[in-house]
């Protein structure tokens, strides 16, 4: 290996390796390799090892680093292929894996239009063009792809409601809007790979018959706007955009980051310029849509799986997943593991196989996973065996949602798991509604009593009364899917709910009404960090800490160099 020639050089440079300091990797390894090119390509999912070099040599094989920083010592280790700090992907990983949407992802430069045609791209479109449109909607109907958004309707049914359309102006709309407090499936595709993207909404654009495109993405993904313009640009350049003899219009629309704005109605309304928010269906907007035209929604990730069934083919698709969910779904991970990032699987995975096996969490720690975002369901460990597939979530009380999957340990405590995200989603209501404008509201404040020690038995039943009302008399989706964490939490977890309120005790020391601050003296070198660090002054010069003061901000136990302060149970003796 030592002998073997360095025939180029990448470095993931999308919002995560940035994030961890990738540019300077990338300015540095240009500046100290002359005669090797060095390119900024787009992220491998392997988010927990950024920043992450690549090193292509003349045979074709690679090595990689992880966690390279800005300093010529990794440098020098990196040009002449030495052994520190190489990275592997972990056996157990990669034998889950399936990596089919995000194959070009990390592998090439989203900025430049020859790297990806070079690797296939585009080759769909020309399948397609071949095609009638009507054999494309049933290619794509025959692939069984459902929508990848959350929804889970089948695609082909959808284009095939937009192709019926007998109009002179149709419109489709790629719902770009990743409201999912961590999920980045949507934003990594359109910063790694945004001509895929691109390549989906032509292939769509020519099956229905559609004459204009708008791409919808929230303002907070600049790199993924960037790209994705930067990739119009170059299909205009080249005249791809013209399809069927009519040249179409791509639209990038700049969202506000509102939640309910990832619900197709409301995402329209914004589109026009209007308030983000909902309205009754029907009529859907295949047959009303933006202003008055037929109009059809995909989200990113949908797009980016129509270029591979177009140019492998709809049955090397379906051949890939369950019965009801066919080919490869990506997942965000995050939370307590060992290796958060981006992962791509065949549908009917266990959530087993990918919270321990590809995200590297401990089996001893892990509590529970939370699928489908603030609007998901908490699973616990026990059914991890359960298949990842639209239906067999449902059954559970969850949702897949887009993609974001949040792993929880058994140090958190699911009560205020369930309180942290039902805040997120009673603000994000638009308020049109009233069951989810006022009743998300009234189940809020419900544990928020139950976090601060003054719950009560009725509240849990309240709870259980009113979740389903919310979801029965909700418009959209926020509403129908807002009291999720709640109602699966005390599904699987109504003893935390029960200690709450009858013994006013938090078991994960994580509800701040309910715990005290303590100070062991027995270690204590008497540093008295703890004392100025504290801003409320609640620890007197004896080192003791007054409860009553104490805002359990956790400011001295962090700053403790021989952790004597602890988190106990309120009330408890020590």
């Amino acid at each position: 290996m030592s002998q073997a020639k360095i025939k180029k050089i990448r470095v993931g440079v999308a919002s995560c390796g940035v994030a961890a300091g990738a540019d300077a990797v990338l300015e540095l390894l240009r500046s100290r390799s002359e005669s090797v090119p060095v390119e900024g390509t787009g992220c491998l999912g392997h988010c927990y090892a950024e920043p992450m070099v690549e090193v292509v040599l003349d045979g074709g094989d690679s090595v990689f680093y992880r966690n390279v920083k800005a300093e010529n010592g990794y440098i020098d280790n990196i040009l002449s292929l030495g052994e520190k700090d190489r990275f592997e992907i972990p056996p157990a990983r990669k034998a889950k894996e399936l990596i089919k949407v995000l194959a070009l992802a990390g592998r090439i430069d989203p900025t430049r239009f020859e790297d990806y045609v070079e690797n296939g791209g585009y080759d769909g479109l020309k399948r397609a063009l071949s095609m009638t449109p009507a054999e494309v909607v049933n290619e794509v109907k025959l692939s069984g792809l459902r929508g990848r958004g959350g929804g889970g309707f089948p695609t082909g049914t959808k284009w095939s409601f937009l192709a019926a359309k007998d109009t002179p102006e149709k419109i489709l709309i790629c719902n770009a809007d990743e409201g999912d407090p961590g999920a980045f499936m949507d934003r990594s595709l359109m910063e790694s790979v945004p001509h895929q993207v691109l390549e989906g909404m032509l292939i769509a654009a020519y099956a229905t018959g559609a004459t204009k495109l708008f791409i919808y993405c929230r303002a907070e993904y600049p790199m993924a706007i960037k790209h994705l313009k930067i990739a119009i640009a170059q299909i205009q350049e080249h005249k791809l955009n013209v399809i069927a003899g009519r040249e179409l219009e791509i639209i990038i629309k700049e969202g506000a980051g509102a939640f309910v704005c990832g619900e197709e109605t409301a995402l329209i309304a914004s589109l026009e310029g209007q308030r983000g928010t909902p309205r009754f269906r029907p009529p859907f907007p295949t047959d009303r849509g933006w202003q008055g035209h037929p109009s059809m929604i995909n989200n990113v990730e949908t797009f980016g799986n129509v270029p591979l069934i177009l140019r492998e083919g709809a049955a090397a698709f379906a051949s890939i997943g369950t019965e009801g969910s066919k080919g490869t779904k990506l997942f965000a991970l995050a939370g307590d593991l060992k290796n958060p990032g981006l992962v791509e699987v065949p549908m009917g995975t266990t959530l087993r196989e990918i919270v321990f096996d590809i995200g590297g969490a401990d089996p001893e720690k892990v509590k529970a996973v939370q699928t489908g975002g603030p609007s998901g369901g908490c699973i616990p460990v026990e059914l991890f065996d359960t298949p990842v597939d639209y239906d067999s979530l449902k059954k559970l009380g969850a949702i897949m949602g887009s993609g974001g999957m949040i792993v929880i340990g058994k140090d958190r405590c699911m009560v205020e798991t369930a309180r942290y995200f039902l805040d997120f989603t009673h603000r994000e209501s638009c308020g049109k509604c009233t069951f989810c404008r006022v009743g998300t509201t009234r189940m809020f404040e419900t544990l928020e009593r139950i976090v601060a020690g003054k719950g009560e038995m009725a509240d849990l039943e309240f709870l259980e009364d009113i979740g389903p009302k919310i979801r029965m008399g909700s418009l959209c989706g926020l509403g129908q899917t807002a009291p999720n964490p709640v109602l699966a939490t005390l599904r699987y977890y109504r003893h935390e709910y029960e200690a709450h309120v009858k013994d006013h005790q938090c078991d994960a020391l994580q509800c701040n009404a309910l715990v005290d601050m303590y100070l062991d003296k027995t270690n204590c070198i008497k540093c008295k960090l703890c004392i100025k660090t504290c801003p409320v002054g609640a620890i007197s010069d004896d080192f003791v800490i007054d409860n009553d003061k104490c805002t359990r901000c956790n400011a001295c136990k962090d700053v403790c160099p021989k952790k004597t302060i602890h988190r106990v149970k309120k009330g408890s003796e020590q």
